[in-house]
């Protein structure tokens, strides 16, 4: 016989309860340690990673900026920098899945898993040539030939910056100005080679992309005037035309004494063409996530631009769904004002943990009725022993054997009523129970009349002896 089933039938039950309870304890640590880890995963701060570069550009700086503003604002969107040599590694590692948001130019190689968050700045072109004139100090030198775009055939770019998209931009120009490209020579030059650019004697006219306040731009114009006299710039008139046919670029104007006020550099506006610089971010990033990061941008751009005045020319990006380069869906939900409510956020994963905490709770009475099933059965056999009474009641010949059947009656009783307290059992069933015990005492009663015997004697103390039972003649009538 096993230990389990030597236990006595009450400790039993108890020792079943207490395990029962310690299994619903249990599942309800475990469903509430689901719903803390849950509320804290929507609380924590989340993380983007952003690639960005050159060193010690301004992109960094302003970059490095608003992270450490997010952190001391305890923002719920945190950003980490990853430095790289430019735009063009920041794409690599944005594509290759290193980096949840990248700075780069419109007109780079982007995937089109790339959505916009945000305009960094804009860049605009810059184009133009020594005019010849002395500057200040300067001996007058060889007059240019170049006072137009038209006359760059045969004559050579000096362009600032290495990348490939400088180069392209340039070629796009040329051809919608009626100029074949492969006729105008090219020379790149890194931005720390100012220098080396004022000194090349090959060079006709010079270009820069970068925002208008460029002090890269306004040091390579004052160079290259001081070397070669003042210089002509070069408007680019069909820069509507080029950005209808090309959307990525836009039509922009250079105002007059932008990069010089004495001399005026330059003296009148001059026509352009501007390419935007981008915060881009994967498109499977969260719309919460992104619309949380733009309304972040904005609310701290005029704090981050007292630091770092850079900050102040961002932007909001291009909604329209027909953009070239379209705005992630979280950041148009928040510049247009479409962003969705606590409830239509999260009415989805409500419904679901009501489904959840409803389907736990019908696997908690699955399980209690489970781990219950043997009281079941007991409580059946109780009420099929009571019935089973009643049958041996009518068959009794003495007054022990019915008072031997109900104790017995009185232990099932028993018996029932723990089931009933454990839960196993159900008020009808209980019921059952009372009306099979009042038809047990009915038949104890009526087996008691048919063999002529009172009620059982109540039993006497050990110490005294049994004494027969005398009923008391009356005395008779004289």
């Amino acid at each position: 016989m096993s230990e389990q089933s030597e236990i006595p039938g009450a400790a039993r039950r108890r020792l079943r309860r207490r395990n029962s309870s310690l299994l619903i304890l249990a599942l309800g640590i475990f469903v509430f340690g689901i719903a803390a880890s849950t509320l804290y995963y929507a609380l924590s701060p989340v993380t983007l990673r952003i690639a960005v570069g050159p060193t010690g550009s301004d992109d960094v700086k302003v970059v490095q900026a608003y992270a450490q503003a997010f952190v001391r604002d305890g923002s719920h969107v945190r950003l980490r920098t990853i430095t790289t040599q430019g735009a063009a590694e920041s794409i690599a590692l944005f594509t290759a899945g290193k980096a949840d948001l990248a700075v780069a130019r419109a007109d780079l190689n982007v995937p089109t898993s790339a959505e916009a968050v945000a305009i960094l700045r804009k860049n605009v072109v810059v184009l133009w040539a020594p005019s010849g004139a002395p500057a200040k100090g300067v001996k007058r030198s060889a007059m240019s030939k170049v006072k137009s775009i038209d006359d760059l055939p045969g004559h050579k770019v000096g362009v600032v910056g290495r990348t490939e998209a400088n180069v392209t931009l340039l070629r796009v120009i040329l051809t919608e100005s009626g100029v074949n490209p492969d006729k105008v020579a090219v020379s790149q030059f890194a931005v720390n080679q100012i220098a080396d650019l004022v000194r090349d004697p090959s060079l006709d006219a010079y270009m820069t992309v970068g925002p208008l306040d460029s002090k890269l731009t306004a040091d390579a114009i004052a160079a290259t005037a001081a070397a070669r006299g003042e210089p002509k710039f070069l408007p680019i008139d069909v820069s509507e035309a080029i950005a209808q046919k090309h959307p990525l670029y836009e039509s922009e104007e250079i105002t007059g004494s932008i990069f010089s006020s004495s001399p005026a550099r330059p003296e009148d506006k001059v026509e352009t063409v501007g390419v935007n610089h981008l915060i881009v971010a994967q498109h499977a990033v969260h719309e919460a996530i992104v619309g949380a990061l733009v309304r972040q941008l904005f609310t701290m751009r005029p704090q981050v631009a007292h630091d770092v005045p850079a900050a102040g020319k961002i932007e909001k990006p291009d909604t329209d769904k027909d953009a070239t380069l379209p705005a992630h869906r979280g950041a148009a939900a928040y510049i247009d004002g479409t962003e969705r409510t606590f409830m239509e956020k999260y009415s989805d994963y409500i419904w679901a943990g009501i489904l959840l905490l409803s389907g736990v709770g019908s696997a908690g009475a699955w399980l209690r009725h489970y781990l219950r099933r043997n009281e079941r059965e007991e409580y059946i056999d109780h009420r099929d022993n009571l019935l089973a009474l009643i049958s041996k009641v009518r068959e009794a010949e003495s007054a022990e054997e019915l008072a031997t059947m109900q104790a017995m009656a009185d232990s099932l009783l028993r018996e029932a009523l723990d089931c009933y307290d454990d839960g196993a059992i159900e008020d009808g069933d209980l019921s059952v129970i009372g009306l099979t015990l009042e038809q047990f005492h009915h038949a104890v009663a009526d087996r008691r009349a048919v063999i002529g015997m009172a009620a059982p004697p109540v039993a006497a103390d050990a110490d005294e002896p049994l004494r027969p039972h005398v009923t008391p003649i009356a005395p008779r009538a004289m």
